[in-house]
């Protein structure tokens, strides 16, 4: 595993809990995995690399929403 891996594990990590927290009463966290993990293989390689975070959490989060059917 490269440092770089290992700092999108973390990004991706990251996003995830935060969504989890934040939609626990309407999504599982199974769920809201998926699509953090279906965003950031959508978002790698488009991307600069110091923008994952803001945007992997925009892309995910937009999904998650829509997903519930509040978008």
């Amino acid at each position: 595993m490269t440092v770089h891996d290992h700092h999108t594990d973390d990004i991706t990590d990251e996003v995830r809990r935060w969504l989890s927290r934040e939609f626990a009463s309407s999504l599982s966290e199974s769920a809201v995995s998926e699509i953090v993990r279906a965003a950031h293989a959508e978002l790698e390689g488009q991307i600069r690399p110091d923008a994952m975070g803001e945007m992997l959490h925009r892309l995910a989060r937009f999904r998650v929403l829509r997903t519930l059917g509040t978008q």
